[in-house]
């Protein structure tokens, strides 16, 4: 038997942007921008910096923060194979250890179960880091995730980031 669907699909929405974060709580919002410039002055390798933003923005569904980062990994260098297969680094060769550190550092941060960050990927994160090099990778993985929050709760609508207008 065959069945014929004589109704069409209804057509695909995009949410709605809500609440504009930077234009209701601007002093906020430029605070967080300072701390986040800090985190970018830091002396963390930008390569590292794009590929733990990217990475969580990834996990937390942030559309805008993953635009603007491959965007800006891209203009500084980073390779397309290596943006590809972010999602699926743990598989893959094109990541140093130390990177890989960053990136298991911010998965366990950026999905923080409720035993916490655990030992062992701490531990092979402190291998990677130097003890003010880790506390400048935790926090920014902390501001990528402050970030992410806005993007996903904001609907912030990828597509029209540039890196020269930021």
């Amino acid at each position: 038997m065959t069945t014929t669907n004589t109704t069409s699909a209804p057509a695909t929405t995009r949410p709605q942007p809500r609440v504009n974060l930077k234009k209701h709580t601007a002093e906020m919002y430029k605070a967080l921008g300072e701390l986040d410039g800090l985190v970018a002055g830091s002396g963390l390798e930008a390569p590292l910096l794009e590929l733990v933003r990217i990475r969580a923005s990834q996990i937390n569904g942030c559309a805008f923060c993953v635009d603007m980062h491959t965007i800006d990994a891209r203009a500084a260098g980073e390779r397309e194979q290596r943006l590809y297969a972010l999602t699926v680094w743990h598989e893959t060769p094109f990541f140093t250890d130390r990177e890989r550190a960053a990136l298991e550092l911010t998965e366990a941060i950026t999905l923080l179960p409720q035993s916490g960050v655990g030992d062992e990927v701490y531990a092979r994160a402190a291998e990677q880091f130097g003890e003010e090099e880790l506390s400048k990778l935790i926090w920014a993985i902390i501001m990528i995730n402050s970030w992410n929050r806005i993007g996903v709760t904001s609907r912030l609508v990828p597509g029209n980031y540039h890196p020269s207008a930021h």
